[in-house]
């Protein structure tokens, strides 16, 4: 993620990342174990048309049960999880989300919820609550009109609006996701003023990623000169709410070339800033996958990330995750952790590989390489 009011607005600083500080001020720049995101489930009430993981109507019959759930949680605490993100298809449909998330937290890992917020009533907002779900993100990929269409029910919007309204009704922390494409990118600057209106503290934009039902919408992402459109318009809107005293934390994710945009900025309007911004950008290291993220699927597969599901590093019924992860022998994955001597392309001779090297999986939906250019590098 490139947190957007850290790096324009100087809320984050190189001491206090190297104090390995993995409260949710710095998490993006200082996780040293990487953040689980957890599938727990395949299916969902919804039918979004760039969900990932093409989550349907019915659970996978291979998914993991609860007493495998906790075996991988109390091998994840072991390896100092900082993060348990807690995923689907939609995973408050699992009658056991609220089990193994207070095992979770037992276990000293933070949870949080990706959720669709269509089924957070003010009861199951109280369950999060008292579960001790520190975090629940909610998309909303537009007005009422176009997030109801990718969702592909009529009330989804309303829905999401009053999960929301009932998880801070009950003070759990909640943000906005919403993943930017041509049939919502008019309407951000709307979103925006939605979500603080709302009063919710946190917005992060997603870059669409072509996987899953997303890969069919490939060409429905937004042109290079759009996603600089939208640069612009983050980083005023960031300045501006911060100038203002507005608490919230505005992010990206999937599109490290936002972060270099970023250093450019600072280099050109706090030059004294610079140096820092650059270690830090260093420090996150660009594109996370199989290295400061992992994916767990439904049925106990390990993915480099949620939207690399194609690409198996082993599974957690036959092989802890943490032997799975920490195996040094692994050809793939020691080639993500070295990715800057294979890349191609405009990657391979960017002088900011080291600190974006772009999304694989963009890459290899689209030239059938996973080393070659990031087709959204937009710098």
């Amino acid at each position: 993620m490139i947190g957007f009011t850290k790096l324009l607005c100087g809320t984050a600083t190189v001491a206090e990342a190297l104090k390995g500080n993995t409260s949710e001020k710095l998490l993006q720049f200082s996780a040293t174990s990487p953040i689980v995101v957890w599938n727990a489930t395949h299916k969902c009430n919804l039918r979004c048309k760039h969900c990932y993981i093409t989550a349907g109507d019915k659970a996978m019959k291979s998914e993991l049960t609860s007493e495998e759930g906790k075996e991988l949680i109390k091998d994840l605490a072991g390896m100092n999880v900082p993060v348990l993100l807690f995923s689907g298809g939609e995973p408050l449909i699992r009658e056991d989300i609220f089990e193994l998330g207070k095992y979770a937290g037992s276990k000293g890992i933070r949870t949080v919820l990706s959720s669709n917020g269509t089924m957070i009533t003010k009861n199951i907002a109280s369950k999060i609550k008292e579960t001790g779900f520190q975090y629940v993100g909610i998309s909303i990929d537009g007005l009422p009109l176009t997030h109801n269409m990718f969702r592909g029910i009529d009330n989804a919007f309303e829905m999401a609006r009053e999960g929301i309204e009932n998880l801070k009704g009950v003070g759990v922390k909640v943000g906005v996701r919403f993943t930017i494409n041509k049939y919502n990118y008019h309407e951000l600057r709307d979103v925006l003023k939605f979500v603080v209106e709302s009063g919710v503290p946190r917005f992060c934009m997603y870059h669409l990623v072509y996987s899953g039902r997303g890969k069919e919408m490939a060409g429905d992402d937004i042109t290079n000169n759009e996603l600089m459109d939208v640069f612009n318009l983050l980083k005023e809107f960031t300045i501006e709410i911060h100038q203002k005293g507005i608490e919230l934390e505005v992010l990206t994710t999937d599109n490290h070339a936002d972060g270099v945009l970023i250093h450019r900025y600072i280099e050109e309007n706090m030059p004294q800033r610079a140096d820092e911004v650059m270690e830090l950008l260093r420090m996150h290291g660009g594109c996370s996958a199989g290295t400061k993220v992992a994916n767990i699927g439904p049925s106990g597969n390990v993915h480099p990330c949620q939207f690399w599901t194609n690409k198996v590093l082993g599974n957690v019924r036959e092989k802890r995750f943490s032997s799975i992860w920490n195996n040094t022998e692994d050809e793939f994955l020691s080639m993500l952790r070295n990715k800057g001597a294979y890349l191609k392309g405009k990657c391979g001779e960017c002088q900011y590989k080291d600190v974006c090297g772009g999304c694989r999986v963009r890459a290899e939906a689209v030239y059938e390489d996973m080393w070659q250019e990031d087709p959204c590098c937009y710098i």
